[in-house]
């Protein structure tokens, strides 16, 4: 297929945290807050004069620096945003909010702070709490939360309007970048997909990274040119999979997989589609920030949450998924130690082996794939072994 018209630019915003978009957002005079974990709602770091950025730390190479004040035992992912903050990667930002999404990421975040690796006269960071259950105590503690460490210090110390009619006019511009990319990844749903799994993602990938306001014209043109897209006679993937697990934002993951022979046709882990850009719903019965929260928590599928329905929901989540987009395998990734998703993959492999009877390759990875030849051998023998099973008839 010919490249998509915007591909290359949405490609080089993701080389850098401080892009071409940032850049202008702030010469604008808006102020940028840096987040590290999807459990903070976006649509209340995004409110009129503010946005948000999920730090990412492409084209990582050593981690040197960062692994004499983080163990090695911990998650790539914290020692490469450590590293590049040190490096002075991020002194584009004006504040930090982090959330106890996990102890790594803590201990990533408080080390920033402590080796005061942001340049900013003003900057400040702020923690806040997210719930482990997914019920009303836990969206009480969630709202106390939202007020006091994302609401509040904007407000006092940025001077940001952060009333219900910002909230909602930020769940606005929110849904309208959500609305884009749900719409071009149905795409997906296709015998021949217009799109590659890659170029979702990178799409995806950008509405995380840079100011979404500022994304809009170039996603409603990418939208219109699939509209008239012509998928390659000749399918270049042997089986559809469904991308499951951690923390992604290595487009080359997506890239070493499509490369074997499996077309990611749908996807659930963090700076992914789902539940990430599933539009927010806003009634006139309740203040905005209530609602917000509700949805976040009870549709989130972070392994954090370790409710006995909420566990039971994300292996069925994925299984719907899969079905809906009509994968004939799963790829259940995790990031090496990343401890949450360590006991999610091994659980969660199994039910959807057994209960749901989905061929499924399970695999820990590094932050950086790279060109890794052990995952391509290991992805090559998946695709071997489904596509091998769909021509003797044995379907899953």
């Amino acid at each position: 297929m010919k490249d998509l018209k915007h591909l290359y630019f949405f490609e080089k915003l993701l080389e850098d945290a401080h892009n071409d978009l940032v850049r202008q957002a702030q010469a604008q005079g808006r102020r940028c807050v840096a987040t590290v974990c999807e459990n903070i709602p976006e649509p209340l770091l995004n409110l009129p004069g503010v946005f948000a950025v999920r730090l990412r730390a492409p084209r990582t190479g050593t981690t040197e620096m960062a692994g004499y004040y983080l163990t090695s035992f911990l998650c790539e992912y914290t020692k490469a945003l450590l590293e590049r903050a040190m490096e002075g990667g991020y002194n584009f930002a004006d504040c930090m909010i982090a959330p106890d999404g996990c102890s790594m990421l803590n201990r990533c975040v408080e080390n920033m702070e402590l080796l005061k690796t942001m340049q900013k006269e003003a900057f400040f960071y702020e923690y806040m709490e997210i719930p482990m259950k997914a019920d009303d105590n836990g969206l009480k503690l969630y709202v106390l939360q939202c007020r006091n460490h994302i609401l509040k210090p904007l407000a006092e110390r940025l001077g940001i309007d952060v009333s219900d009619g910002a909230i909602r006019s930020a769940v606005e511009e929110h849904n309208r970048v959500c609305r884009l990319i749900r719409q071009i990844g149905e795409y997906r749903r296709e015998e021949n997909p217009r799109i590659t799994g890659y170029e979702f993602h990178i799409l995806t990938l950008a509405t995380y990274t840079a100011p979404k306001d500022l994304l809009v014209q170039r996603l409603e043109e990418t939208l219109e040119e699939l509209k008239n897209r012509k998928p390659d006679a000749k399918k270049p993937w042997r089986i559809r999979v469904l991308l499951a697990g951690s923390e992604v934002d290595d487009v080359d993951l997506i890239r070493l997989i499509e490369e074997c022979g499996a077309y990611v046709c749908a996807d659930r882990f963090c700076y992914g589609s789902f539940p990430g850009r599933e539009e927010i719903g806003l009634t006139q019965e309740e203040d905005a920030l209530t609602q917000v929260c509700r949805q976040y928590m009870y549709r989130g599928q972070c392994a954090r949450y370790m409710n006995q329905a909420k566990i039971q929901e994300r292996r069925s989540y994925v299984a719907r998924l899969a079905g809906e987009y009509h994968a004939d395998g799963i790829i259940y990734e995790q990031m090496k130690f990343c401890d949450p998703w360590a006991y999610e993959r091994m659980v969660g492999t199994q039910v959807l082996r057994e209960e749901y009877h989905y061929p499924v390759l399970s695999v820990d990875r590094p932050y950086a794939v790279g060109n890794s030849g052990q995952l391509r051998t290991r992805v090559q023998a998946f695709v071997e072994s489904v596509e091998l099973k769909k021509l003797q008839g044995g379907g899953r």
